[in-house]
C-alpha cells in the first residue's frame, strides 16, 4: 500500500542564519571566528542529492529540470530559508555569490555541494556578528526610548541590508524593542540586561548545535520547494518522526522532554507509560545522562533535544538507565538512577476525542456530539501486515460515533480546525461513516489521468443530522472531507475558508537507489496529483467556502495557499458521477439569521472579531514604534481593555450567557486573542496586553505548563457558537418535518 500523504508542507525555519564568499569587514565588533565549525557535506548526501534531483525532474506533478533556471530558483529559495527577515546576510554577501547563482545544478549533478555549504557558513559568521553585535549593546545599555523611530515587525519582503552598517541599525532597534518590552513589564536594567544576554548566547548555542544534516536538508528543502510549496526532503530522522506522527505510537519511556538551558527536562508524563508507571519520574526532572542497558552513561549535558531523544527512544522491551537531576534538587544535589524497560507509547493526545456540549433555547435542551480530529492518522506499516488493531483516524471515529449515539446526543460536529491533512485513505474512509456509497474525491495524475477514490463500504456510522467547523489551518485531507461533506448535501460547513491546498504527497524512500546498505539517503515528499471536488472543482488556492461563516482570522498574503508565489492555479475538471444524500441549502439562510442574531448580543464573539481587526491592521501597517510614551500608552490602553473583559466575565454567570446558554458545561475564562499560525513575530507581542517580555523558556516551566493549561481550558467561543448552529438545525428539523424530508430525506430524526 503505497502512502499517500495530503500534509501542509511547514518550511523548515530557522531563527538561526548563514555565510557569504566576500565577508566585508564588521564595524564595531569581531566575533572569534576560530570558535564556529566549518560545516561539509558527506559523501551520501552529495549521492542523496543526486538521486533526489533525478526523481523530482522526472515523477515529479510538476516535473522541471534541474538547469540553471532551476539553479536560479533554488538559489532564491535557499537564501529565503536561511535569512528570511533579511536580518544577517547583506547585500554584499549576495552579491559575493552571484556567480553561483545559475551553478547549483552543477553542484547536484557533480555531486560536489561546496557551495551550498559554504554558503551556510558564511550564514553562520554573519549569525554570529549580529548576535556580538547585540551582546555589545547591552553592555553599553544606551537607548533613547524619547526618540520617534520605528521597527518593522515583518521583513520579508525587504530589501538586503545595503551595508554592515545598515545590518546593525536593524538590530540595534531589535535589541532596542526587546528592552523596552522588558521594562515596560516593570523589568529593572541589570535583570533586562542579563535576560537578553542569556536569550541571544542561547541563540548562539542553538546555532552551534547545528550539523551537516541540518543544514543539507535546508538546501534540499530550498530545491524541493522552489518546484512547488508541498514538496520537502525529510532527513533521516526527519523522516522517522514524520512516520511517528502517522502512526502516532512510538517505543519509548512516556515522557515528553524539553531543553532549557543546557538541560535535558521532563515536561510531561505520558499516563500508563513506562515513567508513569515507576513512579520515579516527574514533571522539571532534569535528564543529565543515559545509557543503553547495563552500559556506560553518556553524558547529555548541552545536546540537542532530537539527539537525547534519539538515544531514550529504542526497541520495544529494552532497557535503559537514565541519570535524573531530580526538579526539587538544586544544581549540586543527589543524582538518582533510573532504569526502566521501553514500550510502546500512544500519542493519544492527537487522537480523535469526544465532548458533548448542551445548548438550552427556550427551555429546550439539545445535546450535541463535538468530535475533535488533529490529524488524518493511520499506521501504515500496521495495516500493511494485517494487524488487526492498526491505528486509525477513522476507526477511532466511528468508535466514538457508537458512544455518542448511546449517549443521544441530537446531533453531531467533527471539528477540524488547524488540522492540516495526513492521510488519503484515512479521508475517503471518514466521509464513508457519513454517506452510504459513492465517490469522495478525483486525483488527476501529471498524464492528465483521473482516478476516483470512492466509499465502498454500504451504510452510515451515523445517519443524524452533523456539521463541519473549519479555519484556515484546515488543509488537505480535511479540505477533503469536508468539501465531500458540502457536495453531497450531508451536512453544514461552518467556520471561515480552509487553506486551499489541493495537491496529494507520496513519500519516496532515496535508500532504494543506495548501493551500500547503511547509506542513509533520507525521503521525499513529493507531490504526484491533484485532487478535485467530485462536483469538478479543486479546493487549490479557493480552499472550501463555509456555509455559515466565521469572522476570518487571517489574510491571504500571510497564511494559506494563496501565500506561495508558486503554488498551482485553480482549475477544474469533469464532476464525477454521484447522487446527493439531499438539499440542506434551504436551511443556510435561517441558520444565519439566527447565528447574525445571537452574536451580535455575545460580547465574547463581539471581542474576538475586535482583536483580529486589530491583528490584522497591525499587520498590515507592519511597524511598532520604538518611543517608551508612545508604547506606555498602547500597553495601558490593552491592559485597561483586557480588566474591563474580566470584569464583565467574573461578573457574569454561564446562566446568563446568551452564547453558552443555562445549560452549557463550557467554563468560563478569559478569552484569548487570535495570532496568525503563519508565523509569531516577537514585535508583535509588545502589543498584547500583559507582555512580560520573556520567550517560552525565559519562564519557569510551572509557569509555562500552567499558561497552556488556563488556554486549552478557556472558552472556545467558536465551538460553542458551532454548536449552537447545529442545535438551531436541530430544532428546524424536529419542527418542520416536511422541510427535513427534503433536506435530509433518510436521517433517523425522521424515523
Amino acid at each position: 500500500m503505497k502512502k499517500q500523504m495530503l500534509m501542509v508542507a511547514l518550511a523548515f525555519a530557522m531563527s538561526a542564519h548563514v555565510v557569504t564568499a566576500q565577508p566585508e569587514k564588521v564595524a564595531a565588533v569581531q566575533t572569534d571566528k576560530a570558535a564556529i565549525v566549518q560545516l561539509k557535506p558527506s559523501a551520501a548526501q552529495t549521492q542523496a542529492a543526486l538521486w533526489a534531483s533525478r526523481v523530482l525532474a522526472r515523477y515529479h506533478y510538476k516535473a522541471m529540470p534541474l538547469d540553471d533556471a532551476m539553479s536560479a530558483k533554488i538559489f532564491d529559495a535557499y537564501f529565503k530559508a536561511l535569512d528570511s527577515e533579511k536580518l544577517y546576510f547583506t547585500q554584499a554577501d549576495i552579491d559575493g555569490f552571484a556567480p553561483v547563482r545559475n551553478k547549483l545544478d552543477d553542484a547536484i549533478n557533480n555531486e560536489d555541494l561546496t557551495v551550498p555549504f559554504q554558503i551556510y557558513n558564511l550564514y553562520q559568521q554573519r549569525f554570529f556578528d549580529r548576535m556580538a553585535f547585540a551582546r555589545q549593546l547591552l553592555k553599553e545599555g544606551k537607548f533613547d526610548f524619547g526618540k520617534d523611530e520605528t521597527l518593522q515587525i515583518d521583513r520579508e519582503k525587504a530589501a538586503w541590508p545595503k551595508s554592515e552598517d545598515e545590518a546593525q541599525d536593524l538590530w540595534r532597534k531589535r535589541v532596542k524593542n526587546d528592552w523596552l518590552r522588558l521594562k515596560l513589564a516593570g523589568k529593572d536594567d541589570k535583570s533586562i540586561r542579563e535576560t537578553l544576554d542569556k536569550r541571544y548566547e542561547g541563540y548562539q548555542n542553538r546555532l552551534k548545535k547545528l550539523n551537516n544534516e541540518d543544514v543539507f536538508q535546508m538546501f534540499m528543502n530550498a530545491y524541493a520547494m522552489a518546484i512547488e510549496p508541498h514538496t520537502n526532503y525529510l532527513g533521516p530522522r526527519s523522516a522517522e518522526n514524520f512516520d511517528i506522527a502517522m502512526r502516532l505510537s512510538l517505543d519509548g519511556i512516556g515522557a515528553v522532554l524539553q531543553s532549557r538551558d543546557d538541560y535535558t527536562v521532563i515536561r510531561e508524563v505520558v499516563p500508563g507509560g513506562p515513567a508513569d508507571k515507576s513512579g520515579k519520574l516527574k514533571v522539571g526532572d532534569r535528564i543529565v545522562g543515559v545509557a543503553q542497558g547495563n552500559g556506560p552513561f553518556t553524558d547529555v549535558m548541552g545536546w540537542r533535544i532530537d539527539d537525547v531523544v534519539q538515544l531514550v527512544r529504542g526497541e520495544r522491551n529494552s532497557t535503559v538507565r537514565l541519570d535524573v537531576l531530580p526538579a526539587a534538587a538544586g544544581l549540586d544535589g543527589k543524582h538518582t538512577t533510573v532504569s526502566l524497560v521501553r514500550q510502546k507509547i500512544s500519542m493519544e493526545e492527537q487522537s480523535a476525542k469526544k465532548k458533548i456540549i448542551e445548548v438550552t433555547d427556550n427551555g429546550v435542551k439539545r445535546r450535541i456530539g463535538v468530535i475533535q480530529l488533529p490529524t488524518f492518522y493511520q499506521d501504515f506499516e500496521a495495516r500493511r501486515r494485517g494487524d488487526k488493531d492498526f491505528k486509525s483516524a477513522t476507526r477511532d471515529v466511528k468508535r466514538i460515533l457508537g458512544e455518542l449515539k448511546k449517549e443521544k446526543v441530537d446531533n453531531v460536529l467533527i471539528d477540524l480546525r488547524n488540522n492540516g491533512g495526513g492521510s488519503l485513505i484515512e479521508a475517503v474512509e471518514l466521509t464513508g461513516l457519513f454517506i452510504d456509497k459513492g465517490p469522495v474525491v478525483q486525483q488527476r495524475s501529471a498524464e492528465g489521468r483521473v482516478e476516483v477514490e470512492s466509499d465502498t463500504d454500504a451504510g452510515l456510522a451515523w445517519d443524524g443530522p452533523m456539521g463541519v467547523l473549519i479555519n484556515r489551518g484546515s488543509a488537505s485531507a480535511s479540505e477533503i472531507f469536508a468539501a465531500a461533506i458540502q457536495d453531497y448535501g450531508r451536512g453544514i460547513i461552518i467556520g471561515e475558508p480552509s487553506f486551499g491546498k489541493g495537491t496529494v504527497q507520496t513519500l519516496i524512500n532515496l535508500d532504494r537507489f543506495s548501493q551500500d546498505s547503511k547509506a542513509k539517503y533520507g525521503e521525499l515528499k513529493m507531490t504526484i496529483a491533484q485532487f478535485f471536488r467530485i462536483n469538478g472543482g479543486t479546493t487549490q488556492l479557493r480552499g472550501v467556502t463555509p456555509d455559515i461563516k466565521f469572522p476570518v482570522t487571517s489574510d491571504d498574503d500571510n497564511f494559506g495557499e494563496s501565500s506561495y508565489d508558486n503554488a498551482l492555479p485553480w482549475t477544474q475538471i469533469k464532476p464525477a458521477t454521484y447522487m446527493p444524500a439531499g438539499d440542506i441549502k434551504e436551511l443556510f439562510n435561517p441558520l444565519q439569521k439566527k447565528h447574525d442574531a445571537r452574536v451580535a448580543k455575545d460580547r465574547d464573539f463581539l471581542d474576538i472579531e475586535q482583536d483580529i481587526a486589530e491583528a490584522l491592521k497591525l499587520r498590515k501597517d507592519n511597524v511598532i514604534s520604538l518611543n517608551e510614551t508612545v508604547r506606555r500608552k498602547e500597553r495601558e490602553k490593552q491592559e485597561a481593555k483586557a480588566r474591563l473583559r474580566e470584569a464583565r466575565l467574573a461578573g457574569k454567570d454561564n446562566a446568563d450567557d446568551p452564547a453558552a446558554g443555562p445549560g452549557s458545561k463550557e467554563p468560563r475564562s478569559k478569552v484569548p486573542t487570535p495570532t496568525s499560525p503563519k508565523k509569531t513575530n516577537v514585535a508583535l507581542k509588545g502589543l498584547a496586553g500583559a507582555d512580560d517580555g520573556l520567550q517560552g523558556d525565559e519562564r519557569s516551566l510551572t509557569a509555562e505548563l500552567a499558561a497552556e493549561k488556563a488556554a486549552k481550558n478557556a472558552k472556545d467561543v467558536y465551538l460553542q457558537e458551532a454548536a449552537h448552529i447545529l442545535a438551531d438545525e436541530t430544532g428546524m428539523l424536529k419542527a418542520d418535518t416536511r422541510m427535513a424530508s427534503r433536506a435530509m430525506p433518510y436521517l433517523s430524526i425522521l424515523k
